[in-house]
């Protein structure tokens, strides 16, 4: 969206990278979830919050000229009511996180986490296709339809607030109750010293566990390549093929991610899930690192090359999209794994945190790293970042449970 209003790639890729806040610091409020109230209330709630806020970016969305746009130099600064209704979306997204994350591991016994992190990890992830694909689609219809890329931009926050809306509504009648879904003090007073206390013994047990730096390493590092790719995927899709890009209209970007993408993520994250329950963790855990950075070169070949051929870009984001479910599978079951105990639901909480931060750390300077070096040598520096997944990989399965699971 940013993009294609004509927000400059250094700009864009800051602004929408300091979102991964929340995430990064939800750890400082993860054990309240865990302490006051249910999995459940907390899951419905965060919903209904970023219904309302899908609602309100519909209203403040800002309209440039297209003269603005076309020289693409509109100042970030025009998004300020919307950025800040994002950072709340974002604040209510991620407390939505830590309750969702806890109310999985509660449901499901240990072998069933590992069966099913695969399918877990494709639904991750089709939320950020849907945000890269189906969206892009609509809006793309519309731009085309309307000639007005704003109003098409606002049609489809309000379509997604629609749907926000209804899913949120399902929620309410159909989510499960388990019987260990319950606050942690529930049956002591909960007094504000008790509360405290026990936040106070969430973070020294998280910290006291086995190979901890060891293990934030691995959480910050894993998908280094990846956390810069992600930024520059769509800008380098529908950037001009002067400027180093593919030149592709926005509804083909969405077609392209929508379908071939989305296809090709079920089955790895599919196939990462059913391998992981067989072998277990640790031998998977070296197939899937290969797996998360290999595909990078898909875009390797994109920049070089720049083919035109609908079919050619299609296979590269297939590669990329299958390697990315199947790789991604060991890093959730790694972070269940590590946040095994008491307290599982706010030490996940922990390890998402790092996730976050490793997200959003090289994102912040992705846009200005694109700039700088242009769009080949930018996809190089990726590759090059791939040894560090390799590496970290190597170290950290030597501290897995070999039967860690398998069923």
């Amino acid at each position: 969206m940013f993009t294609k209003m004509g927000v400059p790639n250094g700009q864009m890729a800051l602004f929408t990278s300091l979102l991964y806040l929340p995430w990064t610091i939800k750890p400082f409020w993860s054990p309240f979830v865990d302490i006051l109230k249910t999995k459940r209330w907390w899951i419905i709630s965060m919903q209904i919050l970023m219904t309302t806020c899908f609602v309100l970016l519909t209203l403040t969305i800002p309209h440039p000229s297209a003269e603005m746009i076309a020289a693409g130099e509109t100042p970030i600064s025009l998004f300020t009511i919307m950025l800040i209704i994002f950072i709340i979306t974002a604040f209510a997204s991620a407390t939505h996180d830590i309750a969702a994350d806890g109310f999985y591991m509660l449901a499901l016994s240990q072998n069933h986490q590992a069966a099913f992190v695969g399918v877990r990890s494709v639904f991750y992830r089709l939320s950020s296709i849907f945000g890269q694909g189906v969206l892009l689609v609509i809006a793309g219809a519309l731009e085309t339809k309307t000639g007005n890329i704003p109003l098409a931009w606002q049609l489809t926050l309000l379509i997604t607030s629609v749907l926000f809306g209804l899913i949120a509504l399902w929620h309410v009648f159909f989510i499960p109750k388990p019987a260990d879904d319950k606050s942690s003090l529930e049956g002591q007073t909960q007094s504000v010293k008790a509360v405290f206390v026990e936040f106070g013994r969430t973070f020294a047990t998280y910290f006291k566990k086995p190979c901890i730096w060891l293990a934030m390493i691995f959480m910050l590092v894993y998908r280094l390549p990846e956390a810069f790719l992600i930024k520059m995927i769509n800008p380098f899709l529908v950037a001009s093929r002067e400027a180093g890009g593919l030149g592709l209209p926005t509804e083909m970007v969405g077609i392209v991610y929508g379908t071939i993408g989305i296809a090709f993520l079920m089955l790895g994250g599919i196939l990462g899930g059913v391998y992981a329950s067989r072998v277990g963790l640790k031998k998977s855990m070296w197939w899937m690192a290969a797996c998360m950075t290999l595909p990078c070169l898909s875009f390797v070949y994109l920049s070089m090359l720049q083919p035109q051929s609908p079919i050619a870009i299609s296979i590269a984001i297939a590669i990329e999209q299958f390697g990315y479910g199947f790789g991604f599978t060991a890093y959730m079951l790694y972070m269940m794994y590590f946040s095994e105990g008491e307290f599982k639901t706010a030490h996940y909480a922990i390890c998402t945190a790092f996730m976050a931060l490793s997200m959003m750390i090289p994102g912040m300077c992705a846009g200005y790293l694109q700039e700088a070096l242009g769009y080949i040598n930018f996809f190089w520096m990726v590759i090059a970042c791939c040894a560090a997944t390799l590496l970290v990989t190597f170290f950290v399965r030597r501290t897995v449970d070999e039967n860690y699971g398998k069923k």
